[in-house]
Formats: C-alpha cells, sequence, structure tokens
C-alpha cells in the first residue's frame, strides 16, 4: 500500500519509513502540513499517518479539512498526549485510530494493519479466493496443505488485486500504489512482481490476467 507520513521530525520519519517500507509499503514524507497538500494533489493514499504538533499548523484542523471535503483515506494520529480528552476529540474529528509517542514500531504496523482491514471490510488478516488462502499477516498463501510465503511487494500486489477481484489495474496504478515518489520503479517491475506472484498462485483456481496494452486482474480459472 502507498502511506503519506506527516511528521516533522525527520529521525522518527526515517525510522517510521524503513519498517514499513520492509512490509512493503511505498511511503511518502511530509514534514508540513503543506507539503501534506502537495502529496495529496498528486497521488492516492491508502493511509495517512499524521502527527499532530507541526510546524505549520495542528494535524486535528488538516484532518477536520480534508473530512469536511469527502476525502475518506484512512488517517492515524500520532500525538504525544495522552489524555482521554485529546484522544476522544481525535477520534471525533474523523481519524480511524490514533497511536501516542513514544510508540513501538510493531504496535504501529499492527494498527495500519488493523484499519486498512476495517477499510476493506475484512473481520480478520486472511481472504479465501478461487482455491487458496491469503492470509496477510502471516505473508502466506495456502493451496490444499501446501504454505507458500511472500515476499513483501508480492503480498502489497496480492492485496490490491483482492481488494477488487475481476478489476482490472494498470502497471501505472498499481506503481502509484506500490512505490514512494522517492523510488525509481520502470513498467519491468511490475511485470517481474506479477511473475512471481503468478508462481505462488499455481495449482489454485486463481489466473493472474494480463489484458495487453490495460493492465492486471485476479480471476477465477
Amino acid at each position: 500500500m502507498r502511506f503519506l507520513l506527516v511528521e516533522d521530525s525527520d529521525e522518527l520519519a526515517r525510522a517510521v519509513a524503513s519498517r514499513l517500507a520492509m512490509e512493503g509499503h511505498g511511503v511518502d514524507h511530509a514534514a508540513t502540513l503543506e507539503d501534506a497538500r502537495h502529496f495529496l494533489e498528486s497521488a492516492p493514499y491508502d493511509l495517512i499517518l499524521l502527527d499532530i504538533s507541526l510546524p505549520d499548523g495542528d494535524g486535528r484542523d488538516f484532518l477536520a479539512r480534508e473530512r469536511a471535503a469527502r476525502r475518506d483515506t484512512p488517517v492515524i494520529m500520532m500525538t504525544a498526549s495522552a489524555s482521554v480528552s485529546d484522544r476522544v476529540s481525535t477520534l471525533d474529528q474523523g481519524a480511524d485510530d490514533y497511536i501516542t509517542k513514544p510508540f513501538d514500531f510493531a504496535e504501529l504496523q499492527a494498527r495500519c494493519r488493523a484499519v486498512l482491514r476495517r477499510r476493506d471490510g475484512a473481520a480478520d488478516s486472511r481472504r479465501h479466493f478461487a482455491g487458496f488462502t491469503f492470509d496477510a499477516l502471516a505473508a502466506t498463501v495456502s493451496i490444499g496443505d501446501e504454505t507458500r510465503e511472500l515476499r513483501a511487494r508480492e503480498l502489497r500486489l496480492l492485496e490490491i488485486l483482492l481488494s477488487r477481484p475481476g478489476q482490472a489495474y494498470s502497471k501505472a496504478h498499481l506503481i502509484d500504489r506500490l512505490f514512494s515518489f522517492d523510488e525509481e520503479v520502470s513498467d519491468n517491475a511490475i511485470e517481474v512482481y506479477v511473475g512471481r506472484l503468478r508462481r505462488k498462485l499455481e495449482g489454485s483456481g486463481a489466473r493472474l490476467e494480463t489484458l495487453r496494452g490495460v493492465g492486471y486482474r485476479l480471476i477465477p480459472e
């Protein structure tokens, strides 16, 4: 998935981006609310990690404007305040979750997964489709009695395709979802990940179909 991280601490931002990248996410970093607005005008995001105290304003005001404009990208607020009233007001203003600084990176990753599952209407990390079981938390595909491990970007690619089976996704769209602006990516990179994922799905009842000139879609055989 593609995340926007709005955080003015370069040290914390690098650490968060590094951990999320290990899970296969593309992460763009905005140090100010103005930078965040520019990013949001340039690309779609699956999740926003938003600090409250930023050099050019309050993240809660930014969130309130996003919700007033009917933009519903999931948002996890990052706050140094542990007061109940601050947390309640943050959720009431439209945040999907919050995390208190300093936080454990494993907890942040778990909260990101939980928010994304709720967005997709999934009760847990497993999804069944056309003869295989995909477990996003375990990063595996199970076909019959065999379990195959997925690398980070294979996992994220499968998440995207499974979010709307049968829908075609162009290479450009997949690049936007899987990589950040800082990463240099060619169309061939998507072909490589598609090829790897096809091999992981062999023996199931699913087919990762190439639509010439259009893109890729996941369908039952």
